[in-house]
């Protein structure tokens, strides 16, 4: 099959599937925004198939890569975690009219702790952490941005945390 069939073949099916393709998809993915990007995932998906011919039912095939896409989705959804940047949660915690001076004093003190910390972290483990910590990225965005491996950056993120705790038992 040439390319331009393969290219006929998708447009032909994006024409005949995109609504049945978006119900199916608001079905399994809890952000409706996200639906068209993973839509456009899944024919991006589909243009990559070697062999369109060995294909028995393209909508089928169609129906089979969303399902495949709207999983992985999930899946990245539900490992990343909203990240919150500590101060903001300081400064929320400080509005409440009943706080406790010590308690701000203590979370402050804490604070520091952590900033002098992550300052004598080596420089790939600082940025591994505050891109996955405070920036929310996955461990597979920040190992692309840093140009090390996924795994690399898993050690320098425990190696991080390894840093904090040691830190703050230290001070207690």
């Amino acid at each position: 099959m040439s390319a331009d069939d393969k290219n006929r073949l998708v447009v032909q099916l994006a024409a005949k599937q995109t609504e049945r393709l978006r119900r199916f998809l608001r079905r399994r993915v809890r952000n409706a925004a996200d639906i068209p990007d993973i839509m456009q995932e899944v024919f991006l998906r589909l243009l990559r198939v070697p062999s369109h011919e060995t294909i028995r039912s393209p909508e089928a095939y169609l129906f089979t890569i969303a399902k495949h896409v709207a999983q992985q989705h999930k899946l990245q959804m539900s490992t990343t975690q909203e990240c919150s940047n500590l101060e903001e949660v300081l400064v929320e915690l400080r509005s409440f009219s009943n706080a406790d001076p010590v308690l701000d004093v203590a979370a402050d003190q804490c604070l520091e702790e952590m900033e002098k910390a992550l300052g004598h972290m080596p420089p790939k483990m600082q940025a591994t952490f505050l891109l996955h910590r405070r920036d929310g990225l996955t461990m597979e965005e920040v190992s692309e941005r840093l140009g090390i491996s996924r795994a690399m950056a898993k050690k320098y993120l425990v190696k991080a945390f390894v840093q904090f705790r040691k830190r703050l038992q230290e001070d207690e």
